[in-house]
């Protein structure tokens, strides 16, 4: 199995490989039914239906463009970290020539697509059409009615710019487990931290945060955030601290006021 010749279609043997041994983890088995053909017995790690995998292919021209049209599908915008990530045999430098000689076919193409990853990048054409939608917004234009929310994990995320107010008080924008990001016109607009008892703000603009706003209410009201207090923006309680342009924009989402702060139920 560890050498790719052979797969099973259950995880037994790899349980039975990793548990404890204690009793506490074992099944007692039920006692067979008559008029039923005994099942086969043996250990736990030969449990299963074993079948052998087709054999690896041995031109390594074939294997290196099937590994680098995996990468393009599965990233979009391969990059060197990427690769790095995948601990692809040969590293980026291998990677690299075959993408190059995608680039010469029109297979995909190079360019500097994603700012601060290095300007070795090879995407996708529908990746990279996807990507100039999400490109600095035009400001002359008026803001779309939606806006759209995400991980903060994604590679163009990875360089957003810091929020304006964030100041010295211990609320930074991250890639963390639960957070969110609210992004107009593919701009980042408030960052919501996990729980989304805090929000920052990456602008004053009362229109984009109201475009903001709404969209966190929208998703709020479909059940995929729960119950939502917001009780700080930018480290300062929203009670109590004015009618700022954040406050204007909740209230006109549908936010709110109790106790705690600005309340959004599902």
């Amino acid at each position: 199995m560890w050498e790719g010749l052979v797969t099973n279609d259950t995880l037994t043997p790899l349980r039975a490989l990793v548990r404890s041994g204690t009793a506490s983890h074992r099944t007692r088995r039920a006692p067979p039914r008559t008029g039923r053909i005994p099942a086969r017995t043996g250990p736990p790690q030969t449990a299963g239906r074993w079948s052998v995998l087709p054999a690896r292919d041995p031109d390594a021209t074939r294997r290196a463009h099937a590994t680098a049209e995996h990468l393009l599908e599965r990233h979009g915008v391969v990059t060197r970290g990427a690769v790095m990530q995948e601990r692809i045999v040969g590293g980026f430098a291998g990677v690299y020539k075959v993408l190059s000689a995608f680039e010469d076919t029109g297979r995909c193409r190079r360019g500097y697509f994603v700012e601060g990853l290095g300007a070795a990048q090879f995407g996708a054409a529908g990746a990279i059409d996807r990507l100039r939608t999400f490109s600095e917004p035009d400001e002359s234009k008026p803001l779309a009615p939606g806006a759209r929310l995400d991980r903060p994990g994604q590679p163009l995320r990875r360089r957003a710019p810091r929020p304006a107010n964030t100041g010295d008080n211990g609320h930074r924008p991250g890639r963390k487990a639960g957070a969110l990001v609210v992004l107009v016109h593919g701009a980042l607009t408030l960052y919501v931290e996990r729980g989304g008892r805090t929000l920052l703000t990456r602008s004053d603009d009362t229109a984009r945060l109201t475009t903001a706003a709404g969209a966190l209410a929208e998703a709020t009201r479909r059940g995929a955030l729960g119950k939502l207090i917001v009780e700080k923006a930018d480290g300062t309680a929203l009670l109590g601290g004015g009618d700022t342009p954040l406050r204007q924009a909740l209230n006109a989402a549908g936010f709110v006021s109790t106790p705690k702060g600005l309340r959004m139920r599902a």
